[in-house]
């Protein structure tokens, strides 16, 4: 049965067509009226869509009682079908799921995904779409598909969504692995990439982004024509220079043959900066899993990068395994210059034994994960995959994907899914960022899409991460940690402690630690001790405190085990907070590292227990991390 204006449809043909008659007519005399509201499952977040008498599309987000974004436009427009204007709505379907699935891989051990759904059969005269809209607790996710295109490749001129904040909003703005800035969306020049955080004052935080984006192109913000109000871009028609929008190019390259599905759309709002963290999860929630998924089959841990060396490579093997490691990293340059089509990634240097160092590795249990170039994977990866099955190579490392057009992300869904497959972990490197599809390819454990700590990052910059571009999913923030051999005074701008303290902060199964070091330059087993310990994937996590760009507290649980990472922006940070997390009756002993006040790491125990304050008060670019152990 279906629900137009709340009352029943039968499948009578004539009731059918009186019922759309009455409901054309109704939206002719009434501009602007609704067609039905949607709530999420607790009542609070709630969607209503309405359409004007020119037959489009709108929505309205409200969030308790707040409106948070106004009246704002949907649609798509094709060459053929024009899904923007004139349109009728047919009939509709509502549905609610409950449902809970196991995420061994994630911040969280299981996953709760509960959500309420309305599908609009609508169309027009050029054709039929449905829009798909699902409100979850704090979140709106909606998605266009179409699925009778012509008989012919049909161009996607321009996707109408916008985002119209009620409100004066800043928005944290980037592109790809820039740093922030934290403009007026009023002032806004140039683009923002998804997902993007924005801000009202001290108690309204938004993310826009996306989910499940498979084979259509990167789509980025810009500045809306009306005040506070942004529109979707697709990234590869827009040209700026110096963040401001130089040219937009009129015609697209996004093309589909027969059917249209657009990744999701998605809207979330907080009371609370650390209230954004409970989206984090959202993408994977909106991506379907393959039947055939292998989660247990996948083994997450922390990387050690070796030099491009047959000695270096069994060294670090060696540290890796004192380090409880998983895994050494042969990057760029094992098989040639990368970007050389002459360059053949199924042939080591000479200098490069892959059999020796495969052996060695499998004696100390370590995975070995090598890089290959665009160059190569294009060229190639239909024979690496089952050759480096052979010579026993754990995983890939991806690396300068095309993130951004149709052509390169319908390239990289492939190459992940054969990956996949072959049950190699993968690390998609350099501007492509996640949308949810390591729920589909498990064995996509990681992916770049961040100012790390190649490129230099300051302490408000790692403040900023992870309220923004963590709300995607995973990111390798390659950790340049120092030692008394080589500072890496260039690439590090925080403590020694922030550096520890990050480890737990940002999520990423596939952890790469020691970026730029060489195994035999870290003799201080104080300062690298933590690194023994810390996990990658989680059996729940609580962020406790924090700030866009001041500072962040985020616990998180492995088996018996707390783990707490603080760290500051620029300026010194204070929060405290309830260890309510822990168990009643029981004791526990905290180790702290901490900086020293040197420029080193300080160690020290303190016992405590369920419920008591915990405070935090750090020195600006610091940070704090923390092992709690329950006594046996």
């Amino acid at each position: 049965m279906f629900f137009l204006y709340g009352h029943p449809l039968t499948f009578s043909r004539h009731l059918v067509l009186i019922a759309i008659f009455t409901f054309t007519v109704a939206t002719k005399l009434w501009a602007q009226q609704p067609i039905t509201k949607i709530r999420s499952p607790n009542g609070q977040t709630e969607t209503q869509l309405l359409i004007d008498n020119g037959g489009k599309v709108y929505y309205r987000l409200m969030c308790g009682k707040q409106l948070i974004i106004d009246k704002s436009r949907l649609g798509i427009i094709t060459d053929g079908p024009a899904m923007d204007s004139l349109i009728t709505v047919f009939s509709m379907d509502k549905k609610m799921v409950k449902d809970k699935f196991a995420w061994p891989l994630g911040e969280n051990a299981s996953i709760e995904n509960h959500y309420n759904e309305v599908i609009l059969h609508c169309g027009n005269n050029t054709g039929r779409f449905d829009l798909i809209v699902r409100l979850f607790n704090g979140s709106m996710a909606f998605r266009y598909t179409f699925h009778q295109l012509p008989q012919r490749p049909v161009r996607l001129k321009a996707e109408l969504t916008q985002f119209n904040m009620a409100g004066d909003y800043h928005i944290y703005q980037y592109h790809e692995e820039s740093e922030f800035h934290r403009v007026a969306v009023d002032s806004l020049s140039g683009t923002s990439d998804l997902p993007s955080t924005l801000v009202s004052g001290t108690s309204n935080f938004i993310s826009i982004g996306e989910a499940d984006n498979r084979n259509y192109s990167k789509c980025v913000l810009v500045r809306g024509s009306r005040p506070n109000s942004l529109n979707l871009n697709f990234y590869t028609d827009t040209i700026y220079r110096n963040r401001q929008i130089f040219s937009i190019n009129k015609d697209t390259l996004i093309t589909f043959q027969d059917s249209l599905i657009t990744p999701w759309r998605t809207v979330s709002y907080s009371k609370s900066a650390i209230g954004l963290h409970q989206f984090s999860e959202l993408n994977l929630k909106l991506v379907q899993p393959l039947a055939n998924e292998k989660i247990r089959d996948v083994k997450p841990g922390k990387v050690f990068r070796v030099p491009i060396s047959t000695q270096g490579a069994l060294d670090g093997i060696d540290f890796a395994s004192k380090m409880n490691f998983q895994y050494i990293l042969v990057d760029a340059g094992w098989y040639g210059a990368e970007f050389r089509t002459t360059s053949d990634p199924t042939k080591a240097l000479p200098s490069f034994n892959i059999s020796s160092i495969v052996a060695h590795a499998r004696e100390k249990d370590i995975g070995v994960i090598l890089y290959v170039n665009y160059v190569g994977l294009k060229a190639r990866i239909d024979t690496i995959l089952p050759l480096y099955k052979k010579w026993g190579i754990s995983g890939l490392k991806f690396g300068f994907v095309d993130g951004g057009t149709q052509k390169g992300l319908a390239w990289l869904d492939t190459a992940m899914k054969k990956a996949n497959d072959y049950g190699f972990v993968l690390n998609v490197h350099d501007h492509y960022k996640p949308t949810g599809l390591s729920r589909r390819y498990p064995f996509v454990l990681s992916s770049e899409g961040i100012r790390g700590d190649e490129n230099s990052p300051d302490a408000f910059h790692n403040m900023v991460l992870p309220f923004t571009r963590f709300l995607a999913g995973p990111a390798d923030f390659t950790f340049c940690y120092p030692n008394d051999v080589n500072a890496y005074s260039k690439n590090v701008k925080v403590s020694k402690a922030q550096q520890l303290a990050l480890t737990v902060v940002y999520f990423d199964p596939l952890q790469a630690i020691f970026w730029y070091g060489r195994s035999q330059d870290y003799t201080n087993e104080t300062d690298i001790d933590f690194f023994k310990h810390v996990p990658t994937v989680w059996d729940e996590s609580i962020y406790t405190a924090g700030e866009i760009g001041k500072g962040v507290t985020v616990a998180r649980l492995k088996g018996a085990n707390w783990y707490i990472g603080s760290a500051a922006g620029l300026q010194p940070w204070q929060a405290q907070f309830r260890l309510n997390f822990l168990e009643k009756g029981k004791r526990y002993i905290a180790t702290i590292y901490e900086d020293d006040g040197k420029g080193g790491i300080r160690k020290r125990y303190i016992d405590i227990k369920y419920n008591q304050i915990f405070n935090i008060s750090l020195n600006g670019s610091g940070g704090q991390a923390v092992i709690i152990r329950p006594v046996n």
